[in-house]
């Protein structure tokens, strides 16, 4: 029970009357979480609903950049192709790597989000799922500069002549091939942020299991297909069609969940108290 308050320009001041069958830490971890917090408890929905738009913006941009920019210009096997559709489209190009690096842009701050939507489950494993993350896209924005790279060699630079026709195209192609490589790296680590944030979605009870479950097989596709690469590249081209599909459901129906249903905010508010209180 509050018995006196004094607000103060950088302070405030409470005496309060504390029953002695409670502990007093525990109490005051609840009254700091009350004053300070308060404004994160009461929106859990508004995270929901920003991280919801943030990963349909990463899905959409990704898919266009695999299947409209990606697939179309660079002809497996064909150096010379790859280099005219590039040099032919060369904005389209850039462009593309434009919206690679937003996509990172926002996949930061969905990380943020999906940190502090999931703290109050477990903090540890969250932070877990965190650097995880933060691992695989500092390696996706590391080479994203092998498709600016791509570009050096099909330029029109004087010094460029010092190199007949057929060993700029390959010198371009080795730059896509070495970024499909590094992307299928950091897919690694991607995929065990996905297992990790499915066993949070599982266990936190504001969340469906369900999706839990398919973030889980996201992250075992992309491990698996990202293993094979390295291990069997011959393999992994066989194995893509069959990894893809469970992991775009799986980050599909997060995104969805997100956007359209967020989260049970009573069971939400429940468990960032319970947090509070264990002071995690």
């Amino acid at each position: 029970m509050v018995i006196a308050l004094e607000i103060l320009p950088d302070q405030v001041h409470l005496l309060v009357e504390v029953d002695p069958q409670f502990d007093l830490h525990e109490r005051c971890h609840v009254m700091k979480y009350a004053l300070t917090d308060r404004t994160v408890e009461t929106s859990p929905q508004l995270f929901a609903r920003v991280g919801g738009v943030l990963y349909l913006i990463i899905i959409v941009v990704g898919l266009f950049g695999e299947a409209f920019v990606r697939d179309r210009l660079v002809v497996p096997g064909d150096a010379a192709a790859t280099a005219t559709n590039i040099r032919s489209m060369e904005s389209l190009w850039r462009f593309h790597i434009a919206a690679e690096l937003f996509l990172l842009i926002c996949a930061v701050a969905l990380l943020m989000i999906l940190f502090v939507l999931l703290k109050p489950v477990h903090r540890e494993l969250a932070l877990l799922a965190a650097f995880f993350n933060l691992v695989s896209i500092g390696l996706e924005a590391a080479i994203t500069m092998y498709l600016l790279e791509a570009l050096f060699p099909l330029g029109n630079a004087g010094y460029l002549t010092a190199f007949a026709p057929e060993q700029l195209h390959a010198m371009a192609s080795l730059s896509l091939k070495s970024h499909s490589y590094g992307f299928g790296v950091s897919l690694i680590f991607f995929g065990c942020f996905c297992l990790v944030i499915g066993y949070l979605i599982f266990k936190s009870e504001y969340l469906p299991k369900t999706v839990g479950v398919l973030m889980q097989i996201a992250g075992l596709s992309y491990l698996t297909n990202s293993f094979a690469l390295v291990l069997a590249p011959a393999w992994a081209n066989r194995l893509f069609p069959a990894d893809v599909v469970p992991a775009f459901v799986g980050e599909a129906s997060l995104c969805l969940w997100l956007l359209v249903k967020g989260v049970n905010a009573e069971k939400w508010q429940e468990k960032a108290r319970a947090c509070r209180v264990r002071g995690m």
